[in-house]
């Protein structure tokens, strides 16, 4: 619902879509043209050059895949090696130029290169075989190109085209590290640096179906060495605020959310007690509690954590000397932006219900009918909606269509106010009046969709999923509570409740029970992120279908009954 419209940062814009196949055309970024790779196959190593360069990656992403192609000058070797915090490349024969970006794509939240290694680091771990995948191709030029193809969703590893060593851990090399110490703007140590615009993802476990994870666990690879913990190193963003912990080698960590924050149990590090208050507006305070092991450091939160919402959490590689960083972000409005399985994308079915004929002569007779629901994507055309990390009338179409197939394929008859960029009236009265007017007798249910803005000046006190409800039916209120309740379950954004101060034009003149959902934010630096991820939007789409198919199972429609035709056949 566009209350103010705002325009944010939202990070680099990437041109062009790619195939996830090496042997296509790959457009890159602007000022990079397309190039063709019509083969796989490893063409007869040159020369080496003695002032040979590797790096100026090019990119292109589609959806959360991002491929990264760099060149590979005559003679170069390289090794490859998946991390709990990306790809490691290790390059030998050519100089690495050296270079640290923000973000290159979905996938790659970082690049850094130097000093004879570049680093892809990727918002997931990746494991030998899954989330990254590497081919070698031979251009028409006669030059050779490595591709890397990045995203939870990719799998393969190294092709049998990749000439390139892979590594189970990456080789040691002081020199190789000192790039991770390249100066980043802001109030963060080298390394650290957190930008408003690029939060680290939902927290993943080594595990093969982390779908419900109690805690975060890990270890840092390495030769034992017990070492103090030192106090935490702070980073403040708009909305959310970076722990660091500095860990030895052979320590291992266990991190548990709860509703005042988190508790991290760490061993193989010495801690002395202490503690800090009123340390952001994310963190309360935390605390070192020591224990004959270890030691336990409790973060107090500002808002709830879950298991995968409120934090976020990565082990980074040290950045100079062997210890590693383990860096969790807080913010109340990070929510779980982990990817559906297959089973997870579905809509239990609806039976089809008995619906009364409508004419006196037949007034006792009955059919049976699949239960009708309106969706409504709000905004369209001219009218954008709120804009700020993302456009209004674009997200609520991408939902609304996703809703439509998850209950079409559970026996829903679903009606769409619009199926394309479109207003429905050029004076936007007419096109509301327009919109619930679609709520005629047989439907159901009418539920509008819509996205949350703010001021600039308050941008960061907007975050979250709310449900508006107008009296406009005496069961439009029930609807919105199971609206509400589902959204805030399948995405674990922070719940700001039902709403039903104002009164909306598309909910009081729908004749139907009616509600407003708001999905989150476009003006909240680290909500906006969310509305710019596919896995939310699944997630916000799923959360809908399952409280609509609530309301029609429990009776919760405009005739009340909500009976099935196997609920009937039982009287």
């Amino acid at each position: 619902m566009k209350r103010t419209a705002i325009l944010l940062s939202s990070g680099l814009l990437f041109l062009g879509a790619c195939s996830v196949h090496a042997q296509t055309t790959l457009p890159f970024t602007p000022g990079a043209p397309g190039v063709n790779l019509p083969s796989l196959a490893p063409a007869t190593p040159p020369i080496a050059s003695t002032d040979a360069t590797f790096g100026s990656p090019r990119v292109s992403s589609q959806g959360s895949v991002t491929r990264v192609v760099f060149d590979l000058p005559a003679g170069v070797t390289y090794s490859l090696t998946p991390t709990f915090a990306g790809l490691r490349l290790d390059i030998q024969g050519a100089r690495v130029q050296p270079a640290v970006t923000a973000k290159l794509g979905a996938s790659v939240s970082e690049y850094r290169a130097g000093a004879g290694q570049a680093t892809l680091i990727t918002p997931y771990p990746l494991a030998p075989s899954d989330g990254w995948r590497a081919s070698e191709a031979s251009l028409a030029t006669g030059k050779r190109v490595l591709i890397l193809e990045l995203g939870p969703g990719v799998s393969g590893g190294a092709g049998s085209s990749v000439r390139g060593q892979v590594l189970a851990t990456a080789p040691t090399s002081p020199a190789a590290q000192s790039v991770l110490n390249a100066p980043l703007p802001g109030n963060l140590p080298p390394g650290d640096q957190v930008s408003s615009s690029v939060p680290l993802p939902a927290p993943s476990l080594p595990d093969a179906n982390p779908a419900q994870p109690s805690a975060l666990q890990g270890s840092v690879p390495g030769p034992a060495r017990v070492a103090l913990l030192n106090e935490p190193r702070l980073g403040r963003s708009p909305g959310q605020t970076r722990v660091v912990l500095d860990l030895p080698p052979g320590s291992s960590y266990r991190i548990a959310p709860g509703a005042g924050g988190l508790s991290i149990t760490l061993t193989g590090v010495t801690m002395a007690a202490q503690q800090a208050s009123s340390v952001s507006p994310e963190l309360r305070g935390w605390t070192y509690a020591p224990s004959a092991a270890g030691g336990t450091v409790i973060l107090s939160t500002t808002g709830r954590t879950t298991a995968r919402s409120g934090w976020r959490a990565q082990l980074l590689p040290p950045a100079g000397g062997d210890l590693a960083r383990l860096a969790i972000d807080l913010s109340p409005a990070l929510a779980d932006r982990t990817p559906l399985s297959s089973t997870e994308r579905q809509v239990q079915a609806v039976a089809p219900q008995f619906a009364a004929r409508p004419t006196a002569l037949l007034a006792l007779s009955t059919s049976l009918v699949k239960p009708r629901v309106v969706l409504d994507p709000g905004h369209g055309g001219k009218d954008p909606g709120a804009v700020g990390a993302v456009v209004e009338k674009q997200v609520t179409l991408a939902v609304a269509l996703r809703v439509r197939d998850l209950l079409s394929a559970a026996g829903v008859d679903v009606v769409l106010t619009r199926d394309s960029d479109r207003e429905l009236h050029p004076v936007k009265n007419t096109d509301l009046q327009l919109r619930a007017a679609m709520g005629t007798p047989g439907t159901a249910l009418f539920v509008s969709i819509h996205v949350n803005a703010l001021d600039a000046s308050a941008a960061l006190r907007g975050y979250g999923i709310e449900t508006w409800w107008n009296p406009n039916h005496a069961r439009s209120s029930a609807l919105a509570a199971l609206l509400q309740n589902q959204m805030v379950q399948q995405t674990g954004a922070f719940d700001k409740g039902l709403k039903n101060t104002q009164s909306l034009s598309v909910l009081r003149n729908s004749r139907v029970p009616a509600a407003l959902v708001e999905i989150g934010f476009a003006s909240h630096p680290v909500d906006g992120q969310n509305l710019q991820d596919s896995n939310y939007l699944d997630r916000v789409a799923l959360g809908i279908a399952q409280g609509i198919r609530e309301a029609l199972v429990s009776g919760v429609t405009a005739d009340g009954t909500g009976e099935s035709a196997a609920t009937a056949a039982k009287r």
